[in-house]
């Protein structure tokens, strides 16, 4: 099930950013790595902002880029442009994974990365714990500010950590706006490109 508040692109910055909040692009956002996209946002501070596209994935899985892994079929996502060869992951078992940093109540990123390869060993059903990411997406200072006044996202808060946590999801960018109702579901319909309608 969606949670999320009903909120205006002409107004933004109605729910400001903050970490645990997902940012979903306007329609016709026309960028590499932002076109339809939904983000989870990690930080958000005076310094920057950073978090992980949520709805754009390799083909390669995450066994193919980790041969030690086990043998469990684990959708990676590409998290964004920036640090693209290293790998990240977010995950909701707080203290069962050391050195996590809470991203909000519930939601973590990062940790020791032997002990997610245990609980994996341990039981293949943990897989649904956690999220992984080639790279992620970062805002200078004020940058995301800036983006927001351009109507370029509008800031869904309260996402359950299910969603955020689901990997099988190809459609999430069109189910959010679709869920919003009204002219959101109408422009989750819209054609990538306007000349194609």
């Amino acid at each position: 099930m969606y949670f999320f508040s009903v909120i205006d692109f002409n107004f933004a910055n109605r729910n400001h950013p903050k970490p645990g909040r997902v940012l979903i692009s306007e329609p016709f956002l026309n960028d590499t790595f932002f076109t339809r996209s939904v983000v989870l946002l990690c930080d958000h501070s005076s310094e920057g902002s950073f978090g992980f596209v949520l709805n754009n994935f390799m083909e390669t899985g995450l066994k193919e880029l980790i041969p030690d892994f086990p043998d469990i079929n684990i959708r990676v996502s590409i998290g964004g442009p920036v640090d693209s060869s290293n790998l990240f992951f977010i995950h909701s078992l707080g203290e069962k994974i050391s050195n996590s940093q809470e991203i909000d109540a519930g939601l973590y990123i990062g940790g020791k990365f032997d002990e997610v390869k245990s609980l994996m060993i341990e039981n293949s059903e943990n897989a649904k714990y956690f999220r992984f990411f080639l790279g992620y997406s970062g805002w200078d200072k004020e940058q995301l500010d800036e983006e927001l006044n351009e109507k370029s996202w509008i800031v869904l808060k309260d996402i359950s950590k299910e969603v955020i946590l689901d990997d099988g999801n190809n459609d999430l960018w069109k189910d959010l706006m679709s869920k919003m109702g009204g002219k959101f579901e109408v422009m989750s319909n819209f054609p990538l490109n306007p000349s194609d309608n």
